[in-house]
């Protein structure tokens, strides 16, 4: 099951990069009429929230830029920054190094309980797999998203 898992999880990264390469990058930070946030927001979000999602378990050895948190966490949007975000190239480049850490992740370590629960919302998790699967289910939404903005973007073109 824990292999099962690491596996889905690999496959989702890599439908993510393969998603977010084809896009041209001059439409990564236009906002259609309905969202707030643009494709370089999201791509970063999928990127920074890993890593914090997994900080409660089977961490990752990816170390993102700093400004990251700042961009890219929940309730953050690109009208807010004051600092250049990354380009596409760098976003593709950090994505692309959690994949390959992704394949590092020992199953085991997806059925250890946490030290903590980890807790967003309404939602807890008290094992590590909880939050690595529930990781990769943030990451589907985020790429649906995404394919929504580019739709929108297209479709006012």
């Amino acid at each position: 099951m824990s292999q099962a898992s690491i596996q889905t999880a690999i496959t989702a990264r890599q439908l993510v990069i393969g998603s977010i390469q084809a896009i041209p990058e001059k439409i990564y930070d236009m906002t259609p009429a309905g969202f707030n946030n643009t494709i370089r927001w999201n791509v970063g979000h999928i990127a920074t929230m890993l890593n914090w999602f997994l900080s409660a378990g089977p961490a990752l050895n990816t170390k993102l830029p700093e400004n990251f948190v700042g961009l890219f966490m929940s309730g953050t949007k690109p009208a807010d920054w004051t600092a250049a975000p990354p380009s596409k190239e760098e976003l593709i480049q950090y994505l692309s190094l959690q994949l390959n850490e992704l394949s590092r992740v020992n199953p085991e370590s997806l059925i250890m309980p946490l030290d903590v629960p980890f807790e967003m919302g309404p939602l807890k998790f008290a094992i590590a797999g909880e939050v690595f699967n529930f990781a990769f289910i943030h990451e589907a939404v985020h790429l649906g998203v995404i394919s929504s903005l580019v739709k929108a973007l297209q479709a006012g073109n």
